[in-house]
């Protein structure tokens, strides 16, 4: 059992990095497109958005299947997650800007979308070196207030997106239909365990 454990963690792992090897093959091969630039951009920020939504997903199933194990793999694509953000950004800074900070600091004023796209990367980021158990452990209970952010991480990254689009909303719709089901799955679990608690409360006597 914990061999075929190893196994699929193994696999997930090998998984998630896919989508690199997929879009370097297509940089190597000539195979963006007309705007190869823009192509990289979206096909980055798709997969953050991807692996944001699975590591959402992964509470769901595990209230479903009550396997408690799903935990690892929460992290692994919340991680996932963090380094096609981080490759997202670099691709921003180096490709499209050339590390030209001048360039870049204009850009940012200039565009609202990028703000939106910050406001994501930075919670993405600090949910990212919160994984380790030590970091964990010394937040404590608020370990789990910061992690809840990952839901307004999900909608400012939708709205960079859909705006980077310049109003394109089929693929950010698809996205926020998602990120909403997700969001009305932990809100139903929240109400029903909050209404079996009050049914749980003994009733004082007069």
């Amino acid at each position: 059992m914990m061999a075929r454990i190893d196994k699929l963690w193994f696999t997930t792992l090998l998984a998630g990095l896919i989508p690199l090897v997929w879009l370097l093959f297509d940089i190597a091969f000539d195979q963006l497109g007309a705007n190869p630039i823009q192509a990289l951009h979206i096909r980055l920020g798709d997969w953050t958005l991807r692996f944001l939504c699975l590591t959402l997903a992964i509470t769901p199933v595990q209230t479903i299947t009550k396997w408690r194990g799903m935990t690892t793999y929460r992290q692994m694509l919340g991680l996932y997650t963090f380094f096609y953000a981080s490759l997202h950004l670099l691709s921003y800074l180096l490709v499209d800007h050339a590390f030209q900070w001048r360039m870049i600091g204009i850009d940012i004023i200039e565009s609202s979308y990028i703000w939106l796209g910050i406001v994501a990367y930075i919670i993405i980021f600090l949910l990212a070196i919160s994984t380790p158990k030590q970091v964990k452990k010394y937040l404590g209970k608020n370990w789990k207030k910061l992690h809840r952010f990952i839901y307004l991480a999900a909608g400012a990254g939708i709205l960079h997106y859909f705006w980077q689009l310049k109003g394109n909303l089929v693929e950010p719709l698809f996205y926020l239909i998602i990120i909403a089901l997700l969001l009305g799955f932990r809100g139903l679990v929240w109400f029903t365990n909050r209404q079996l608690s009050k049914m749980m409360i003994p009733k004082s006597r007069k």
